[in-house]
């Protein structure tokens, strides 16, 4: 829980940014208070410099906007969104609750070309990696 400033500070309408691994930025928005990370999925820009129409902000570089419930795109150019945060109000003191990261993903085995020594076929370590099969002895 990371303690971000009271709430008389942050006014409807405005932003704080949040100097975190990576950056988040807290919202209040038409009254409610939502989180997310700072930076556009699109391209590197801040999202708190950006223009926040109810519970939408738009990305000063390009316009793309976010969801801030839902930290979803609603418009290209970002295609992807960004991760949400859980925000709290303690004694008037707004705190951010930092979601964990994605799971790191699982590596893709390279392709072998047809006509090399296992073409077309996965070995056992990496069939049971991708598939999740496999003794967990």
């Amino acid at each position: 829980m990371i303690p971000v400033c009271r709430l008389e500070d942050l006014p409807a309408g405005e932003s704080v940014r949040l100097d975190t691994t990576p950056p988040v930025a807290v919202f209040n928005a038409d009254g409610a208070l939502y989180a997310v990370d700072d930076t556009c999925s699109h391209q590197d820009a801040s999202l708190s410099e950006g223009w926040l129409e109810g519970c939408l902000v738009e990305c000063p570089l390009h316009a793309a906007t976010f969801d801030l419930r839902t930290g979803q795109p609603t418009c290209l150019p970002a295609r992807r969104p960004v991760r949400t945060h859980r925000v709290s109000v303690v004694d008037g003191t707004i705190h951010v609750h930092l979601t964990e990261p994605a799971a790191v993903p699982v590596p893709v085995p390279a392709i072998v070309p047809a006509g090399v020594s296992g073409a077309g076929s996965l070995s056992a370590t990496a069939h049971s990696t991708l598939t999740g099969e496999g003794s967990a002895a």
